[in-house]
């Protein structure tokens, strides 16, 4: 049985206006550059005509990802979880020991995004911090196998 798929409120809204841009405004160019490619004639050497079938599979793959995301998704309540602990959908402040604090929020996979602070509840931070309350401390396991210690200092 596949993981399930957690989003957000604000993720689905994100998924939902990729899609919208897919299905219409994407779609509607690529349809363009295929009936101008087939107005040139000979299809076989044609790289116009090819390159738009590319794209218009990529396109038409994304868009079924997007949907089967939608379909399968559990789409998480921030506000019906309690702030006592770390759950899916809680924003987070840690602090590493002599470091300044840092705020993150805790997502599906499909979410994660570090430049927007981000985590994914899969990833070696978010894992470590999912179930901890506020004052306790999570040791994240790191790539070059050693490990981190941070403090929770806040959960929202």
């Amino acid at each position: 049985m596949n993981k399930p798929q957690y989003l957000t409120e604000a993720g689905k809204a994100k998924v939902l206006e990729e899609l919208a841009d897919l299905r219409g405004p994407q779609r509607n160019e690529i349809a363009a550059r295929l009936k101008s490619a087939i107005e040139m004639g000979d299809l076989s050497e044609n790289a116009d005509y090819h390159a738009a079938k590319e794209a218009q599979g990529f396109l038409e793959g994304r868009i079924l990802e997007l949907e089967t995301l939608l379909y399968n998704a559990e789409i998480v309540d921030e506000n019906a979880f309690s702030s006592d602990e770390v759950s899916i959908g809680s924003t987070v402040t840690v602090q590493e020991a002599g470091e300044d604090e840092e705020t993150y929020l805790i997502v599906g996979a499909q979410e994660a995004n570090t430049r927007e602070r981000k985590i994914s509840y899969e990833s070696p931070m978010g894992a470590s911090l999912i179930g901890k309350k506020v004052g306790e401390t999570a040791l994240v396991s790191l790539p070059n196998g050693g490990s981190l210690e941070i403090k929770i200092i806040a959960i929202a």
